[in-house]
């Protein structure tokens, strides 16, 4: 059946603590990621679904994600979660109810899966790496094998991929020397490999809004809900960049064409 036209939205590094009133980069990332929510749900066109796209939480504790799964269990669409460097796969399935999925792989260590709305196939890797290599990531050999049987099915559905880490370099000195994938090429040679059928690669954990081509693979990072990271080729040290807001992607597949609408909100007052 061919792909129709399928809205969604991606949101991000929410950052969620223990508390309302937990605050990290100087900013109440609860209070954010609420306004986030009211807006998603009053967008004039409703998504399909929801995609976040990893660091729900900045410890993965008992109560930053009660208070997470309270918070976006309000949003009107299905929700999806990939695992970011700050949380953990167990806790994710622990906590956080997603709309109907099927597994990738068999390894709990892993949050892998993928669902299929109106003709796209849309796949959540977990790049998460061990803790000493924070905040890395590392993408494993089993999800490289499932993207190269991804490139052998050629006539498969056109697909998008979500994963919370940036695969290719960022010309943002401290992001390239912190923040990708370790195996990046390889990860990358693997996107390369699928083909057309690739419409687009969504990720998170840079904090800001970043669209990047390579090889005929895009690559789309969202806004934090709360607060960015200053990402200039002259940053040899992380720092926040505080004139962009807090914010969230709507994205576009249409059968033919992909388009990204960047939004932005005021962060509310405490």
């Amino acid at each position: 059946m061919p792909a129709e036209t399928l809205y969604f939205v991606h949101l991000t590094d929410s950052h969620i603590g223990p508390t309302p009133a937990f605050s990290r980069h100087g900013h109440r990332s609860y209070s954010c990621a609420r306004r986030a929510v009211d807006i998603i749900n009053s967008l004039p066109v409703r998504p399909d679904f929801v995609m976040h796209t990893g660091d729900v939480v900045t410890a993965p504790d008992p109560r930053s994600y009660a208070l997470a799964a309270e918070l976006f269990a309000g949003l009107e669409p299905p929700v999806y979660y990939a695992t970011g460097n700050h949380d953990t796969a167990s806790d994710i399935r622990a906590w956080l109810p997603m709309g109907p999925h099927e597994p990738l792989l068999d390894d709990p260590a892993f949050l892998c899966y993928r669902f299929h709305v109106k003709g796209y196939r849309l796949v959540v890797l977990d790049a998460r790496a061990p803790d000493e290599l924070d905040p890395h990531g590392l993408m494993p050999a089993s999800q490289l094998a499932y993207l190269h049987q991804e490139a052998r099915e050629t006539d498969g559905p056109p697909l998008v991929v979500f994963l919370h880490f940036p695969v290719l370099p960022l010309n943002a000195p401290w992001m390239d020397a912190n923040m990708r994938l370790i195996n990046w090429e390889e990860t990358h040679a693997a996107f390369a490999g699928i083909g057309p059928r690739l419409r687009a690669v969504c990720h998170g954990h840079v904090h800001q809004n970043m669209q990047t081509s390579r090889d005929g693979v895009l690559y789309v990072a969202a806004a934090s809900t709360f607060s960015q990271f200053a990402a200039w080729p002259t940053d040899e040290d992380v720092r926040l960049d505080p004139d962009h807001l807090p914010g969230f992607n709507f994205v576009h597949l249409l059968p033919h064409q992909t388009i990204i609408h960047q939004h932005t909100f005021p962060r509310p007052q405490p």
